[in-house]
């Protein structure tokens, strides 16, 4: 039984999700603040966090930026705001799913499906390596080094790295890499796109202003360098 950590400071909200999320199967545990849910991540090591960005003594950002330091696991934002900023900062560090307060709490089980399935779903592909110079992407245990380098990357960055390295030279628009990753929530939002690419460029490339690995299609999307 995969288990879900809810983390929200609004008590109605915590018992709505975790009512849905049991009744669709899950074994859900869940936090009140920030540092609560830094430490349940730690000690409960969950299958995927639906965190709140709203949170008393970390808010929802700190406790993504905490918990990526050490940890991969998927993790969806809650957010009563709708700026896009927020949005765009939660994707670049490191979250991969997000949702607009109030919503639809089958949403959430739909959402909550699809990231899981999105984080093991690599496991399931034919391909079992990617080499592309000196970068490699071990598929069924979704791991990438860079020359002798392991180099750590979240599920839903694994995915859209992967469908760029797999074909070297295709020019990838934002909407085809979208589908490439299956995020539902991700619809229509092709920005989300551009925060990951952010992410990766950080990881991968000696220097992210320069790429020699994802390359920009200026008007167009991304494509994967094949010189």
């Amino acid at each position: 039984m995969k288990t879900i950590l809810v983390v929200d400071d609004e008590p109605k909200m915590i018992k709505l999700a975790r009512d849905y999320l049991a009744q669709a199967g899950y074994h859900v545990i869940t936090a009140s603040d920030g540092a609560a849910a830094v430490s349940a991540s730690r000690t409960a090591k969950p299958d995927l966090i639906v965190l709140d960005l709203g949170l008393p003594k970390l808010d929802g950002l700190d406790v993504t930026r905490v918990i990526r330091k050490d940890s991969n696991v998927p993790i969806i934002m809650l957010t009563a705001r709708g700026e896009e900023s927020d949005k765009l900062v939660g994707l670049e560090l490191g979250a991969d799913d997000y949702m607009t307060k109030p919503f639809s709490p089958k949403e959430l089980v739909a959402r909550v499906r699809v990231v899981l399935r999105r984080a093991e779903g690599v496991a399931a592909s034919a391909v079992e390596m990617i080499r592309v110079g000196d970068l490699t992407l071990d598929v069924p245990r979704m791991r990438v080094s860079l020359g002798d380098q392991f180099v750590e990357v979240t599920s839903t960055e694994f995915q859209l790295l992967a469908a760029l390295a797999k074909q070297p030279g295709r020019i990838f628009t934002r909407a085809q890499l979208l589908d490439a990753v299956r995020g539902v929530a991700f619809e229509s939002y092709e920005r989300a796109i551009d925060a990951h690419i952010k992410n990766l460029r950080r990881k991968l490339e000696p220097n992210p202003r320069e790429p020699k690995y994802i390359l920009t299609v200026y008007g167009v999307g991304y494509k994967f360098s094949d010189t």
